[in-house]
């Protein structure tokens, strides 16, 4: 890596955590408990909401896939499982949560005529870290109201529609100093910190984006950018694209991912996806499949009566509440 670039990605590192501490100063505000589960998967990105208080998520999957290094003359067979266990604490805004990964690596390498077989078998990754939202646009900008004298006004598009919620996490990697899967001279606890937005558009699009700094205590971070686009197509089906770039001087690539989520009640949820790269230096694909489960205590009480989109939410799922109780009444002969 030339000089030029070392020094930009230092450059960088330093105005993005200046960046976070002016954020974090400058505003307070609160995530939102929603009445279907909110879930991460089947994405590699975070939201910037909360799961709410009370509220104990699992999301965990398998997933199988190959990277062949054409200059390596490598082929490794993966078979992996993910979780993620996320907790509301104290607050609606804050989440803390374990993300990991285990994986059993097999790897085939080509000596001469034969291929020589290694194995790999371990956590990959095991994060312990903190979500906090300290921007939520619904709470400080209320939809505009109605134009009943022109359609055109009411179809135009609104630039405001563009702010994002933003939230920021922290966290820790940590893992057994011999664990395989850290690079040599890698320590078994580093840092890890990332900047989060949201947006919640009209037809059921989110758009999500992740700015990533991974070990940046160790001679070689990792700088990740992650753009993922999802639209549900019915309450029951959604789809998502995503976008993922690494910048290291260990390992850098650019990776696409896509899949359907299906939600199976307001509180569990299947999810299929896959990825492929753009590079042979490995050449990559995955298959995946997983589940998300919430248990859900959160309490009636706890809605955010002032953040715009929460009181609607609260008030909807009371009309639903009434309507059941009525349903429920039986007849008199």
């Amino acid at each position: 890596m030339t000089r030029l670039t070392i020094t930009y990605m230092k450059y960088l590192r330093t105005n993005l955590l200046t960046i976070l501490l002016l954020i974090t100063s400058g505003f307070i505000a609160n995530a939102q408990y929603t009445e279907t589960i909110n879930s991460n998967r089947p994405g590699a990105s975070q939201g910037a909401f909360s799961v709410g208080t009370g509220v104990i998520q699992l999301e965990a999957g398998g997933y199988y896939g190959n990277d062949t290094h054409t200059l390596l003359r490598t082929s490794t067979d993966i078979l992996g499982a993910d979780y993620s266990l996320r907790y509301g604490l104290f607050f609606e805004a804050l989440e803390i949560s374990l993300i990991g990964s285990f994986e059993d690596d097999t790897e085939f390498i080509r000596i001469g005529a034969n291929d020589v077989e290694f194995k790999t078998r371990n956590f990959k990754t095991n994060t312990f870290g903190a979500k906090y939202l300290i921007f939520d646009p619904s709470r400080t900008i209320k939809p505009d109201q109605p134009n009943l004298y022109s359609w055109k006004a009411n179809q135009k598009f609104k630039w405001k529609t563009l702010i994002p919620a933003v939230s920021i996490y922290a966290g820790a990697n940590f893992s057994q100093s011999t664990n395989p899967f850290l690079y040599e001279g890698e320590k078994a606890i580093t840092p890890k910190v990332a900047l989060i937005t949201q947006n919640n558009w009209r037809g059921s699009w989110v758009l999500v984006m992740n700015l990533i700094l991974d070990k940046l205590t160790e001679e070689f971070p990792t700088y990740t950018g992650i753009v993922t686009l999802t639209h549900a197509f019915t309450p029951k089906f959604a789809g998502f694209m995503e976008y993922q770039g690494i910048i290291s001087d260990v390992y850098a690539d650019d990776i696409v991912r896509t899949g359907m989520a299906y939600l199976v009640s307001d509180d569990l949820q299947f999810d299929i996806s896959g990825l492929i790269n753009f590079k042979n230096t490995p050449d990559r694909w995955q298959l995946a499949a997983g589940v998300s489960y919430r248990l859900d205590l959160h309490k009636k009480e706890e809605y955010l009566d002032d953040s715009y989109e929460g009181d609607r939410r609260r008030k909807r799922t009371e009309k639903r509440q009434n309507k059941d109780k009525i349903e429920d009444i039986p007849e008199e002969n």
